[in-house]
């Protein structure tokens, strides 16, 4: 974490244009969070989006669309829950026991991390009254604990207000790609971070997941990157 912030900012925002947040954006576990996993894990996606933070990294610094990018892993306490969620502060995932989780002092987690993180992140948006917001996430080919194998390269994911994705959903598609309506998972389920700041607010969103083992290197995350600044632009411009 810088300045034991539990987020960090990259790009120069401007009032208006396309802003990037990523809640699962780092690895990172504060000295004072023992989780009693082995150091590996925290390099598995039960602890960060892989390839996320490249992603959005690169979209800020070559395509000006600037990023607030979350500085703690979700194992410390996951940002893309809700406060009363009972998994904000996860005990298990995807297979793995977090046995430092087990007890652990989860008011002192949300108020550490959690509200610093939303909080600014509300003023964020507010200060720059973005256009369109992308909420960008990564999800695995197929989950560890069994399931199918996971066909799409692109996701969008969406609550109620679906305006955003149903264009970038056919604008993705015109490229090509495979793209995910409200898969692997649901955005009436898994929204929590756009439902608040988002949908709350009128701001129109695109709540985007790339499949892991399509943005594991720089070149891919490169690609990627660029592909996801192309369509927002044009999803912005559709919304004007």
């Amino acid at each position: 974490m810088i300045d034991g912030l539990p987020y960090r900012r990259v790009g120069e925002p401007r009032h208006g244009g396309i802003v990037c947040v990523a809640d699962h954006a780092s690895n990172h576990v504060p000295d004072t969070v023992p989780l009693g996993i082995a150091p590996d894990l925290l390099n598995n996606h039960v602890a960060v989006d892989i390839g996320v933070q490249g992603v959005a990294e690169r979209m800020a610094r070559r395509h000006g669309i600037p990023a607030h990018l979350a500085s703690v892993s979700r194992l410390v306490v996951d940002l893309h829950r809700e406060e009363d969620h009972p998994d904000v502060v996860p005990t298990e995932s995807d297979g793995h026991l977090i046995p430092g989780n087990i007890g652990a002092d989860v008011e002192g987690r949300l108020s550490t991390y959690y509200r610093p993180y939303h909080e600014a992140l509300a003023a964020w948006l507010d200060e720059t009254a973005p256009d369109l917001i992308i909420s960008l996430h990564s999800f695995t080919p197929k989950l560890e604990t069994g399931g199918e194998q996971r066909p799409w390269e692109i996701a969008l994911l969406y609550n109620q207000d679906d305006r955003a994705a149903r264009h970038a959903i056919r604008l993705f598609g015109e490229l090509g790609l495979n793209v995910g309506d409200n898969e692997p998972y649901s955005g009436t389920e898994l929204n929590a971070t756009m439902n608040r700041h988002a949908e709350a607010h009128g701001r129109p969103y695109c709540a985007i997941e790339v499949r892991q083992d399509l943005i594991t290197t720089r070149a891919e995350q490169s690609r990627f990157a660029a592909i996801i600044a192309d369509v927002c632009g044009r999803v912005a411009l559709a919304l004007d």
